[in-house]
């Protein structure tokens, strides 16, 4: 994949960004529902698997519906390569199982998703893989925890589920110098928000359940990067199987198109929600990259074209609170997704993160009261309502 043409604009690329039309010239990029293609003779069949030729062989390895979604993430990125998964767990967990070997060690940011922790602490550990954690706001102790067998360094930003931000151009700057390859999760930002390969990241990984579809329909996922590494995670997954289904695929690549447009509006009405709450007696704190009270803010605003659609919030009260919140609204929707044209509220600490240990959570700032909502592209008037009416029965 080349890099995007700068004159290109993102909204652009991401609408005109499809694969050459088929003798039906049809204006949407048609579903190519098959597990397999066809060749012409058994040389072509040769040749196609030995790679001396580039086209589809089986929808496993490649797909015209998949290399479109991927197409247009590398452009919005500006990577070079990329491949598609059948989730953003699915993601996460092929790359670095590519990258990685038996007795490497890995400095992962302490704030990250459940899931990905639970990689680090219980899955990656059974084939030698050490892990080592580090604070968000802690990047100077990242010195004392490189080891000679370091190979990746791993971070979310902004973070899940409490919205802290990571300086990003620190991050690249310090794995250039050791030697480290750097993947960023950017499922929060999108690449309409944040593109960390500006800053220094070899890899990009995206849950494209989330923001890219925006319409809570389909999983997927995304790696996208350096065309080297890339290479590597694609034999890697060609040979193990997550791969994305054409279907989610064609939907993604659709969802792609209104991404902007979608995102502007979740930034409106989040930095509005975010506000109102701030200014709640019922809450102790909120955490929103472009509030000024946001910790890292001046980070945020550096690295980022908006603050996203992720707000953090402590309720008095602890878990008993948090519960009675979520169970007072009635417009709002409680799910363990975001991302979505809903309104989404959840509780981490007995829901998404319940399984971490109490003092690992606590050390992320998932607190008892800590609740996370997803801002969607209802009116902010009724979101604002919705919130008000619960916390005055927490």
């Amino acid at each position: 994949m080349k890099k995007q043409d700068q004159s290109t604009h993102f909204e652009t690329a991401a609408i005109r960004t499809q694969l050459d039309r088929s003798q039906y010239a049809e204006h949407s990029t048609p579903l190519y529902l098959t597990s397999g293609f066809t060749f012409d003779d058994a040389e072509e069949m040769r040749a196609s698997f030995a790679e001396e030729k580039e086209r589809n062989i089986y929808s496993r390895f490649t797909n015209p519906n998949t290399s479109e979604f991927v197409e247009k993430v590398c452009k919005m990125e500006g990577a070079e390569a990329g491949y598609a998964f059948a989730t953003g767990m699915s993601a996460v967990f092929s790359t670095l199982a590519a990258l990685l070997n038996s007795g490497d060690h890995v400095l992962s940011a302490r704030a990250i998703f459940g899931s990905s922790h639970t990689l680090f602490t219980t899955f990656l550990p059974k084939w030698n893989i050490k892990t080592s954690f580090f604070n968000s706001d802690g990047l100077d102790q990242l010195e004392d925890l490189v080891q000679p067998t370091t190979k990746i360094i791993y971070a979310e930003s902004p973070t899940n589920p409490g919205v802290e931000i990571l300086d990003l151009q620190r991050l690249g700057d310090f794995a250039k110098k050791h030697g480290l390859l750097l993947v960023i999760d950017n499922c929060f930002a999108t690449p309409y928000l944040q593109q960390p390969i500006q800053f220094g990241a070899d890899l990009v990984i995206h849950s494209a359940t989330k923001l890219m579809d925006g319409q809570g329909r389909v999983l997927g996922g995304v790696t996208v990067g350096a065309a080297d590494l890339i290479r590597t995670i694609y034999l890697f997954s060609r040979n193990t199987g997550p791969a994305l289904s054409p279907f989610n695929a064609w939907v993604l690549s659709k969802s792609l198109e209104t991404l902007a447009v979608r995102v502007d509006r979740h930034c409106e009405n989040a930095i509005t929600v975010a506000e109102f709450l701030e200014g709640h007696a019922a809450v102790d704190w909120v955490k929103y990259p472009f509030l000024r009270s946001h910790p890292q803010y001046e980070i945020a605003i550096k690295q980022m074209k908006a603050g996203g659609n992720i707000i953090a919030f402590q309720v008095n009260g602890g878990i008993k609170a948090g519960q009675n919140f979520l169970n007072a609204l009635t417009c709002c929707s409680l799910s363990a997704n975001l991302g979505d044209t809903k309104t989404i509220v959840t509780h981490p600490a007995s829901t998404t993160h319940s399984k971490l240990p109490e003092q690992d959570r606590l050390a992320v700032g998932i607190s008892d009261g800590l609740v996370r909502v997803s801002v969607g592209l209802e009116h902010p008037d009724d979101i604002i309502n919705d919130l008000q009416q619960a916390l005055a029965k927490i």
